[in-house]
């Protein structure tokens, strides 16, 4: 029996804030745990520029002067007051970040929360923020692979060394390391030659591209289990993550049956997480809770669950 895929919450920290205020963003973390879902992911933008055009994935969700929380803090926030979910970023823009600080962000996070993080990273689409900081641009996806190659070598010896053309240091203590004896790094982005190596050198998942099919997914999920066992490492633990196919009724509402009847052909084409907007999926945070549970039992029934 093929087992059925883990769910994934992306919660809304971005644009307008729900209810009283951000904090009630704890509140829904606690309703989505109670639900049953099995992770919650939040996204990552560090500054905005006015040039939301660039943006190549349709209009851009906000204004540039909208609020957009910073996600570790926010997954901290949700770790004090949860004990379940797996906490992740989907997608932290990990070359914004000096790659000691992030590995020290990230190792105090996993032991707060008893070991509950999977960081997803990538290189994120925006110019300006990479400027702000006084980063290339161009170098970004050198930068992406050094950085998580540091935090590695941070987390798993004390001390470390780590030499690469953008990241160095040499005899360093970084210490708690993180709970998790391996960490998972999920890398975001379309399954180039450079992003195939990363995720079989240093990482445990991939996150497809924004728009990919699912012949896309079946195709890359295949490659990518082929280069993971031609480099040694069991194919069949990698997590590859896609967004469950919603389908709407004649009142734009979402039609939950129908959109979890979409799910096996996801899992068949290689997908082992399957992640909804909570946002996209209500219309009022009050129904979050029924309407995920709902969500989880009908994905579980397609599997004979």
């Amino acid at each position: 029996m093929t087992p059925a895929p883990t769910l994934t919450v992306s919660l809304p920290t971005f644009g307008q804030a729900p209810g009283a205020g951000w904090r009630d963003l704890l509140d829904l973390a606690r309703t989505v745990e109670d639900a049953g879902v099995d992770r919650v992911v939040v996204t990552d933008h560090v500054v905005m520029g006015r040039n939301t055009d660039a943006y190549v994935w349709g209009r851009f969700p906000t204004p540039p002067e909208a609020p957009w929380l910073e996600p570790l803090t926010v997954l901290t926030a949700v770790a004090a007051v949860t004990e379940r979910l797996r906490l992740a970023t989907g997608v932290l823009i990990a070359p914004l970040r000096p790659a000691p600080l992030l590995a020290k962000q990230v190792a105090t996070l996993d032991q707060l929360s008893g070991g509950r993080v999977d960081l997803g990273v990538g290189v994120g689409w925006q110019r300006e923020e990479y400027e702000a900081e006084a980063l290339d641009f161009a170098r970004r996806g050198r930068m992406l692979t050094d950085t998580v190659a540091a935090c590695r070598a941070l987390w798993e010896h004390v001390p470390a060394t780590f030499s690469s053309p953008t990241v160095s240091f040499a005899d360093v203590f970084l210490s708690p390391s993180p709970l998790q004896a391996r960490l998972p790094v999920w890398f975001g982005g379309t399954l180039h030659e450079r992003m195939l190596r990363r995720v079989v050198d240093l990482g445990d998942g991939w996150i497809p591209i924004m728009g990919s099919s699912v012949d896309d997914l079946r195709n890359g999920t295949t490659r990518l289990r082929e280069a993971l066992a031609d480099a040694g490492r069991d194919p069949a633990a990698v997590q590859v993550q896609a967004p469950v196919p919603l389908v709407r009724d004649d009142s734009r509402r979402v039609d939950l049956a129908a959109s979890a009847a979409g799910v096996p052909a996801l899992v068949e084409a290689g997908a082992t997480d399957v992640i909804v907007h909570l946002g996209a999926l209500c219309r009022d945070r009050t129904d979050a809770g029924p309407v995920l549970r709902t969500l989880g039992e009908r994905v579980a029934a397609e599997f004979g669950r």
